[in-house]
């Protein structure tokens, strides 16, 4: 009975769990206003989340952060003293801020998780993370990568990729986007949700359609091969060169890309959207938990064991050690030559051990540690 109560607390704690909702875009994709919005929608439905900043060089976000890395690094001393540029100062600052991770995953933890003391608490049900316009600095750096990894390990995490639809009009900049989408599903090996921001201006249903119908995608790729889009020839079509070919391609290769991808389409200025949004974020935060979850816990043993692999290494290397200075502390004084020569026999590797090794590998660590001072008593009252 215990266990089933125990079972049925850590379901509803996982159930209870708060969705990080990551949101990354190309500048000028409207990243920051798309922030503004859901961060308003769940403010109005009396679900306020849990927000994070992560643009050092922002001047002002239009939401309030409850965690800001601006607070923690001057993202202007750190270009100035390190001497680097724009880029550079965004990554040294979010290496700077990657440091304290813990202590970011520590306060997460602590807003998700109940309180006894006050049984009223309000937890938090999503955590917003808005990131560098600089996308590449973020997805591609290892402080991106362990702000992610670290945030998948607590929490469902779904990658939000904001596009520009009225940019994406074309062929062209449609695969572009959809390639660099591709990248960085397969970089964070996240859930991912596509969303097609600025709708107010142009409407989505177009991305929607090349998407899921093979042929629409091709009608437009040929509309923009006849109106010279691709900067071809006049009158010869660029089709049937490098550009067209290379796009009709990439169409038929990203089919299998699409079918793992949620498409919504949003406008940040007016709100129209949002709630598709949120159910695609419920949708693959359940994808999370079935999917991704157990890839990541398998990871996180395989390093586990990787580790314990490693201290185990280390502890028959010291015992060894024990037993090789007893040995030769009863053979008499070691001379000069003596100390060369078994110095340069242990540069390389422990071949000459290996039976040694395995000796020690099919007896407990207590056991052997137990001879080895039972043996330095010894050879200590015999002296």
């Amino acid at each position: 009975m215990a266990s089933e109560a125990s079972a049925s607390t850590s379901a509803a704690t996982a159930a209870q769990q708060p969705v990080a909702i990551v949101c990354v875009g190309m500048a000028g994709s409207g990243k920051t206003t798309f922030m503004q919005r859901i961060n308003a929608h769940l403010h109005a439905k009396k679900e306020p989340p849990y927000v994070i900043n992560l643009d050092p060089a922002v001047l002002n976000v239009p939401f309030e952060s409850n965690i800001d890395i601006r607070d923690s690094v001057n993202y202007k001393e750190v270009m100035k003293q390190y001497n680097l540029g724009p880029n550079g100062g965004i990554l040294t600052s979010l290496n700077l801020f990657a440091t304290k991770v813990d202590q970011i995953l520590g306060l997460l933890e602590k807003r998700a998780a109940p309180d006894p003391e006050q049984p009223g608490k309000k937890l938090i049900k999503n955590i917003l993370v808005d990131t560098p316009g600089q996308i590449e600095v973020f997805v591609w750096s290892a402080s991106g990568q362990i702000l992610l990894e670290s945030l998948a390990s607590s929490f469902p995490t779904v990658i939000a990729y904001v596009i520009d639809t009225p940019r994406t009009a074309s062929t062209s900049t449609f695969m572009s986007n959809m390639l660099y989408a591709c990248s960085i599903l397969y970089k964070t090996k996240l859930p991912m949700i596509l969303v097609f921001n600025k709708t107010d201006v142009k409407d989505a249903s177009f991305a929607k359609e090349w998407m899921t119908d093979y042929d629409a995608f091709q009608e437009a790729l040929q509309r923009d091969d006849e109106g010279n889009a691709f900067g071809g020839v006049e009158g010869e079509g660029a089709g049937s060169g490098y550009m067209g070919s290379l796009l009709n391609s990439m169409s038929s290769m990203l089919e299998e890309f699409y079918a793992h991808l949620s498409v919504v389409g949003v406008s940040s200025m007016t709100g129209q959207g949002v709630d598709e949004f949120f159910d695609a974020v419920r949708e693959k935060a359940e994808e999370f938990k079935q999917d991704y979850l157990p890839e990541l816990e398998r990871k996180r043993k395989e390093r586990d064991e990787q580790k314990r692999k490693m201290r185990q290494k280390e502890l028959d290397k010291m015992m060894k050690g024990m037993s090789m200075g007893e040995s030769s502390g009863t053979a008499g004084p070691k001379t000069a030559d003596n100390d060369d020569s078994e110095i340069e026999s242990n540069n390389g590797d422990d071949d000459d051990y290996a039976d040694v090794d395995d000796e020690y590998d099919r007896e407990g660590l207590q056991a052997r540690y137990a001879a080895a001072m039972e043996a330095n008593q010894d050879s200590t009252m015999g002296r």
